[in-house]
């Protein structure tokens, strides 16, 4: 892109008051950003009002810094800048509402032009038997070929990313920053292994630090990037279920994996399986909803009984059953004085059978 297009752009983007609705009626109106500038105050006036027309006729000071720190940006091979008019423009985008003008990304443009893709969002706080369910059901559907789209943050959609990494399938991960920085810093490492595999994508321009309303708003570009968006653990208030409910109005599927009742990040689950998303309990149940099959797949949290079960389990993993409970509980129902259960309970700890939540709780492990 020529530097004066790419200062064309970014003007019309940074420009104070134009968001992207306003931004949309002038290039409908217009054409390229180079050519709104070109018009007339009665012009712009006559599309976006006397406010936004006033603040379009302004040239930012620092609009030649930005310029230059974005062509130095998109140097590497792998940096790239996606105009909403752009050949490479996700189509599945443009479907939405409310498209982005500018995608920011780095990694393999390849992912972004997959056709299959699943959404998978979650909870970052979840409970170790979701963050397993995420992973698992992430490797799953990736080896079965749908690039797996999640948002980067902690807990489940860490996860998801990792279990389609496991199996070499694309990843995609949407954030809510600039993408001059990785937000949580702990992710560091993991988003360098994604643009290897897939991409990171965000539609705020660089600098932009992890402001809180930008979150939900990049969830819209999730859920409008993939055929469907499964929600692994999420209480009632949450990000996740914002993605859900955009998914829902852009006709996309939703589906939701049950969980303990006494579970908090179970709840936003069961509430979008009330209002209809589809119960799932294997990623089948997800490829087959979807119709997308490419054979024999993994499963992941499979329901008792629908795939087959360990021969042998010890009666202290039949005593915690599968929701969460507390050591007096366990104790009531084994009978086994406390030393020899807080033992046996670390061995089924160490061995990833069990896992020690908040509130001396317990709870079993399901691991496929």
């Amino acid at each position: 892109m020529a530097r004066d297009e790419l200062a064309a752009w970014l003007r019309l983007t940074l420009t104070p008051g134009v968001g992207n609705e306003a931004a949309r009626k002038l290039l409908a109106a217009f054409g390229l950003p180079g050519a709104v500038f070109g018009q007339s105050p009665s012009a712009l006036r006559a599309v976006v009002g006397e406010r936004l027309a006033t603040a379009l006729q302004i040239t930012p000071d620092s609009l030649d810094a930005e310029v230059d720190k974005l062509g130095l940006w998109l140097a590497p091979p792998d940096h790239h800048l996606l105009t909403i008019g752009d050949a490479a423009f996700p189509p599945a985008l443009l479907q939405m509402a409310d498209p982005p003008l500018l995608l920011y990304v780095v990694g393999q443009l390849e992912a972004l032009g997959r056709p299959n893709k699943i959404a998978i969002v979650g909870s970052r706080n979840p409970t170790p038997q979701g963050h397993i369910n995420a992973r698992q059901f992430a490797a799953a559907l990736g080896e079965s070929g749908l690039c797996i789209v999640s948002g980067l943050a902690l807990g489940v959609d860490g996860a998801a990313h990792e279990g389609a990494l496991d199996v070499d399938a694309p990843t995609i991960a949407v954030v809510g920053t600039g993408l001059d920085r990785v937000y949580p810093k702990r992710h560091h490492d993991l988003a360098h292994r994604i643009t290897e595999r897939g991409a990171i994508v965000s539609e705020y321009a660089l600098g932009t630090p992890p402001l809180p309303a930008h979150f939900p708003q990049r969830n819209r570009i999730i859920a409008g990037l993939c055929q469907g968006t499964l929600v692994i653990e999420a209480a009632v208030a949450s990000g996740s279920l914002i993605t859900a409910r955009l998914a829902t109005e852009m006709g996309r599927e939703v589906f939701a994996i049950p969980g303990s009742i006494h579970a908090p990040q179970a709840r936003g689950c069961h509430a979008l399986i009330r209002q209809g998303a589809k119960l799932v309990e294997s990623a089948q149940d997800v490829l087959e909803d979807l119709q997308w099959d490419s054979g024999p797949v993994h499963r992941g949290h499979p329901a008792p009984g629908k795939d087959e079960q360990p021969a042998k389990e010890s009666s202290l993993l039949t005593a915690l059953g599968h929701d969460p409970v507390s050591l007096d509980a366990l104790q009531a129902r084994t009978g086994l004085p406390t030393p020899d259960l807080q033992a046996q309970l670390l061995e089924l700890e160490l061995n990833g059978q069990a896992a020690r939540l908040p509130g001396s709780l317990f709870q079993r492990l399901n691991q496929g």
